[in-house]
């Protein structure tokens, strides 16, 4: 990404965030990408859950899922309709980020004189990119909603989600 490209997104993402924020379906669990909300916060509740069950003699089960390619794994039409459908993007701003995410290419080019051809990119948002992030926790929101619907506690970082199942049912050692 060109560093003009990265200003112009960051602009972007000054008055994306505060919108995508104020809608319930950003994951209260989501670390990152929000104030007050960083590794170190999402760290503290998973230890804070984990020896809390301990304490309460409860099984604890912690899985932790990172997601190979994630960014390239995106696609545009249920991003375009999640921004809009679920976070009222609309007019000119959804416009410009679907034109954003839509018709790009890639190529790898190495040295000066060696590259290949270009393809074009049906899914995936830019690597390196400033909004990359962020379009990607709204592509995965209702994932939030799945996990809480079997009663289990999640965590989310940006592109990974630790998954902490407390089972109610007392474990006493002998």
């Amino acid at each position: 990404m060109s560093t003009i490209s990265k200003v112009l997104e960051q602009r972007a993402l000054q008055q994306l965030r505060p919108l995508l924020l104020s809608f319930s379906n950003f994951d209260t669990y989501q670390s990152a990408y929000r104030a007050g909300h960083c590794t170190e916060t999402a760290l503290l509740d998973v230890f804070n859950r984990v020896f809390s069950a301990t304490t309460d003699k409860k099984l604890t089960v912690l899985v932790g899922l990172d997601i190979s390619s994630a960014f390239d794994t995106i696609d545009h039409n249920i991003l375009s309709r999640r921004l809009h459908g679920e976070f009222g993007v609309t007019g000119s701003a959804l416009a410009w980020l679907q034109s954003y995410i839509s018709n790009r290419s890639q190529f790898v080019k190495l040295g000066l004189r060696h590259s290949l051809a270009a393809v074009s990119c049906t899914s995936g948002v830019p690597q390196g990119s400033v909004l990359g992030p962020i379009l990607f926790v709204v592509y995965t929101s209702p994932i939030g909603d799945l996990i809480r619907s079997f009663g289990i506690h999640h965590r989310q970082f940006a592109m990974w989600q630790i998954f902490i199942s407390q089972i109610s049912t007392k474990i006493y050692l002998h």
